[in-house]
């Protein structure tokens, strides 16, 4: 029975995968997401709906608009798997639970900035408020006012660190190093996380970024990469591995 639910989580996050991706490249562009036909970016074509069947139509269409038959950009049936992988982890690791929401919810947050960041590098501050106020809900759901107001503090702490952070290196390197998004996506991610776990992810986040950022220097001489999903991904790894700030110490005590 448990191998039929994680399934069923995994078809349920291809088909949220499938509005993730939606939601993200859109609101980059300023579009409605709710009530609008999805059609070819590039020949304008309204799509059928066995055009939009997660991973499998772009599969049998070979990466290719039906009508015009241009090539479909990879991070559609990128976010679809990694959110169906994901949402069947979070049931896996949390079962029916509040943890399991929130989980569910920090997967939604990450695919949808995941494809507004790689694409447009753009983090929209409609994500970041509506997913702040859901995990302020979910917060105090799980941990009462107490926990609610760690994480507030949490939030904040880690809101003015990146600040500081992206100002000393706008300071240093004389042009923007951090993107306002990027700052502001840590406050959210610091709801969930205490302090020093954040402080963490922004540590792994770099170092995940490092090769990544030098290869693509030495291939394409590309300067600007989006961080936000680099942020995203360590972030998501702290989360799942559910490590605690004092086992890290008593890691760190070992040397």
């Amino acid at each position: 029975m448990e191998v039929i639910y994680i399934i069923c989580f995994f078809i349920l996050g291809l088909v949220f995968g499938s509005f993730f991706c939606c939601v993200g490249l859109r609101l980059s562009k300023n579009e409605k997401f709710i009530n609008e036909r999805s059609v070819c970016d590039n020949c304008g074509h309204i799509l059928a709906w066995y055009d939009l069947i997660p991973v499998f139509s772009y599969i049998v269409l070979r990466g290719k608009c039906r009508y015009c038959h241009t090539k479909v950009s990879i991070i559609n049936p990128f976010i679809e798997v990694v959110s169906g992988i994901l949402f069947a982890l979070s049931y896996y690791s949390f079962g029916i639970s509040l943890e399991l929401v929130l989980a569910l919810n920090i997967v939604a947050l990450t695919m949808i900035i995941f494809a507004s960041d790689l694409t447009y590098m753009i983090i929209p501050d409609e994500v970041i408020i509506f997913f702040s106020v859901v995990f302020i809900i979910l917060e105090f759901m799980i941990g009462g006012f107490k926990g609610l107001g760690l994480s507030l503090i949490s939030g904040i702490s880690l809101f003015l660190f990146m600040y500081l952070l992206m100002k000393l290196g706008n300071s240093l390197f004389k042009k923007e190093s951090l993107g306002g998004g990027d700052v502001k996506l840590l406050f959210v991610l610091g709801l969930v996380l205490d302090p020093f776990l954040g402080l963490i992810t922004i540590f792994l986040a770099s170092f995940i970024a490092l090769p990544v950022s030098l290869y693509l220097l030495y291939k394409n001489k590309e300067h600007m990469i989006p961080f936000g999903p680099f942020i995203l991904i360590a972030f998501l790894l702290i989360f799942f591995s559910k490590v605690t700030t004092s086992e890290i110490f008593e890691f760190l005590t070992l040397f």
